[in-house]
């Protein structure tokens, strides 16, 4: 027969085991970034097989997806439309190209506006108290016209 401080622990032991077995420990959980990642793949196969792309074609332009996920999404994906009967849509094969735009040259009209702007700001500005005008400078020698 087990003693009264024995069989007191026994219970609380119990009791402690109960309560930690629904908790969720901070860490321990799957990493939500990997749980992104499975989902984005998912996410493409099933949307390669609505857009009736062949599963190794769907491998082929998402090289970085898991294709383990990717075949998972697109087997869910052709059951869900199996059984709803629904049809794909085709997906474009390739990207179009961008256009260029040639804009007209601009430079020289605003240019010239913005080079008077400045030069007016220039010649507006008020010298600081600490500095000293050019002609009152002493320490500069004067340049010879000669050279």
């Amino acid at each position: 027969m087990p003693t009264l401080p024995s069989l007191i622990a026994r219970l609380l032991l119990a009791g402690v085991a109960l309560l930690l077995a629904a908790c969720d420990i901070p860490g321990m959980g799957p990493d939500p970034a990997i749980a992104r990642r499975e989902a984005e793949a998912k996410a493409i196969g099933g949307g390669c097989r609505h857009g009736l792309r062949s599963i190794e074609d769907c491998y082929n332009l998402n090289e970085r997806a898991s294709k383990s996920a990717i075949f998972e999404g697109w087997k869910e994906m052709d059951q869900y439309m199996r059984e709803n009967k629904i049809e794909g849509v085709r997906a474009s094969e390739t990207k179009p190209e961008p256009v260029e735009e040639i804009l007209p040259d601009q430079k020289g009209k605003s240019g010239s506006k913005a080079g008077a702007e400045t030069k007016d700001k220039a010649t507006t500005a008020k010298p600081k108290a600490s500095e000293k005008p050019a002609d009152q400078a002493p320490d500069k020698p004067a340049k010879k016209a000669a050279e």
